[in-house]
């Protein structure tokens, strides 16, 4: 989108609320276009979204060109669970970074999407691909996409109201204590380590279930199943060092000499249910682990039992009284 257009307000209200409704956008967009100065009020520019309008104000944006970056060469796969027009599915492999950045020279998620296509615009020029929620660069699993704006906008709604939602699988050391842990804790950016998150009391508001599911077969670790009400940066990996557990293969939160290694944080995002943006039906997908945390929990676990504690329906039921 690269050209003018102008308003006039017919009543007092706010200015985001008022663009919202006229260029069918969602407020957050209309915040970054003014931002980036690009919202004028009677000829002068607004830096404020919230600013009251009166009567018969004119309003015009300048919306700016898009900006398009070329994808990196991929050389991995990506294995698609589901896709249709509005939403993709994939199983993210671990190893894998969601987002580019300076500090990141391999090829992203993001790359990787590019190549196929999915690059959604922003009425404020910069190019977006549909990242509806985030996976860390160690952790595998379920990831949903939004292949245009009206599904990226639709499903990032069902993460503030609880619509969406995400079950994790981790193994911990040493086991936890009761069958159902939660965990409510605030969590920002660590003052002791900026590669951290920590639990502290100016945070944001965080909330984490655990489920035990099985012991390995030394007794010394454990496997669980993690319900995220939040979508908190390293948020289970911090509720878990709050209680002094730790996720095999975290390098970062499991500093212990004598912490199990593993090649992999052994975190994997197992199940995720959504209402699909255009049918409006609630859909559940599943993502089976790697090789790796498969091979790991087999040698240390009864996989018979494993088999069993990991089938969706036990652990959807396991979680129901906290729905």
């Amino acid at each position: 989108m690269n050209e003018t257009q102008s308003y006039i307000s017919d009543s007092a209200e706010r200015l985001d609320t008022f663009l919202a409704s006229k260029i069918g956008q969602s407020r957050s967009q209309i915040t970054q276009l003014i931002k980036k100065e690009c919202v004028h009020v009677d000829g002068k520019i607004v830096s404020r979204s919230g600013v009251k309008l009166k009567e018969n104000q004119v309003v015009k944006i300048d919306f700016p060109p898009a900006e398009a970056k070329p994808a990196l060469d991929i050389d991995f796969n990506v294995e698609i669970l589901y896709e249709d027009k509005d939403v993709l599915v994939i199983n993210k492999p671990s190893g894998l970074t969601v987002h580019p950045a300076p500090s990141v020279k391999e090829a992203t998620l993001v790359d990787w999407l590019k190549h196929k296509g999915i690059r959604l615009s922003t009425i404020s020029g910069e190019e977006r691909h549909g990242i509806v929620h985030r996976l860390d660069k160690g952790t595998s699993g379920t990831m949903i996409i939004a292949k245009n704006n009206e599904a990226h906008d639709y499903l990032s709604s069902q993460l503030q109201d609880k619509s969406m939602g995400r079950y994790y699988l981790a193994v911990i050391n040493p086991p936890l204590k009761n069958d159902i842990t939660e965990i409510e804790c605030p969590i920002a950016r660590s003052t002791h380590n900026r590669l951290k998150m920590a639990c502290l009391e100016h945070g944001k508001y965080a909330k984490t279930i655990f489920r035990t599911l099985a012991l390995s077969s030394d007794e010394k670790n454990q496997l669980v199943a993690c319900k995220l009400f939040t979508g908190r940066t390293h948020q289970i990996r911090v509720h878990l060092e709050s209680i002094n557990r730790h996720i095999i293969g975290d390098h970062i939160y499991a500093t212990s000499p004598k912490q199990e290694k593993s090649e992999r944080i052994l975190l994997h995002a197992y199940m995720i249910y959504f209402i699909h943006p255009t049918s409006k039906e609630r859909l559940t997908f599943v993502a089976l682990p790697d090789g790796q945390m498969v091979e790991y929990i087999n040698k240390k676990f009864n996989m018979e039992q494993i088999n069993e504690v990991i089938n969706p329906n036990y652990i959807l039921h396991g979680f129901a009284s906290d729905s």
